[in-house]
């Protein structure tokens, strides 16, 4: 709504005092500041180690970038997500944008991703996308594949666009699929996905692959708590006592 109405403004702006614009645009920054301190404070006081998995809460989420390094320049292009209760995807409760680059791609990239610089050019700003993002995960463990890739990006756009430490718990999907498949190697999405029976729509695509990696999530919630696990803390017990 405070999109909508900023929107309205910059459309009348020729016909309003300049002073009305800013002071809605302050109002919106204000919201937007006081939001993220909420949401700090609640995230050190969550805990979720107790939670039954039957009950559990979590967004599975999945970046596409330019690179692996963002210390070296590497940006996010598209972040994608979905919500999962217990072993339950919520495929109707879905995160998707692209993000604003004003850098040209390399070749390789527009080719895995199917993400070109016309796409990008009206995208909205990576700050945008992040506290929009933040409004829909509030503040529920995330899940990714591979999440040190994920985490390092959410480290460095969370302080460098929104000066804020990125402190949601992360948890890698093979967390869990190592101990319900010791004896297989798994290590890629296609390879996980492919052992379980898990469909993806399309490949490389933030949403599309956020959902696959929640498939592969669900899969491990449900074999998981047949192997005895019903919560996260039974997990890292037992990863602590081998």
């Amino acid at each position: 709504m405070r999109n909508q109405v900023v929107q309205f403004m910059k459309q009348l702006s020729g016909m309003l005092h300049p002073s009305l614009f800013a002071s809605v645009s302050n109002q919106n920054n204000a919201a937007n500041i006081a939001f993220l301190r909420q949401l700090q404070r609640e995230l050190k006081a969550e805990d979720v180690l107790q939670v039954p998995f039957s009950d559990l809460k979590v967004v599975v989420f999945d970046l596409e970038t330019t690179g692996f390094y963002p210390q070296k320049g590497d940006r996010i292009l598209s972040i994608g997500a979905v919500k999962v209760v217990g072993d339950q995807l919520k495929d109707s409760d879905v995160f998707y944008s692209l993000v604003n680059n004003i850098n040209p791609l390399p070749d390789t990239i527009k080719e895995l991703t199917g993400i070109c610089e016309d796409d990008l050019e009206h995208a909205p700003e990576l700050g945008t996308v992040l506290r929009e993002f933040y409004q829909f995960t509030q503040t529920v463990p995330l899940i990714a594949h591979h999440a040190t890739h994920e985490k390092n990006f959410m480290h460095h756009a969370s302080w460098s666009t929104l000066k804020m430490n990125f402190q949601h718990r992360v948890i890698d999907t093979s967390f869990l699929t190592k101990i319900v498949e010791p004896a297989k190697s798994l290590v890629s999405l296609d390879e996980c996905c492919n052992h379980f029976g898990i469909q993806i729509t399309k490949r490389h695509h933030a949403l599309h692959d956020a959902i696959a990696t929640a498939k592969l999530w669900t899969k491990s919630i449900q074999l998981i708590q047949e192997h005895g696990f019903h919560t996260l803390s039974d997990v890292y017990t037992h990863l602590a006592n081998r």
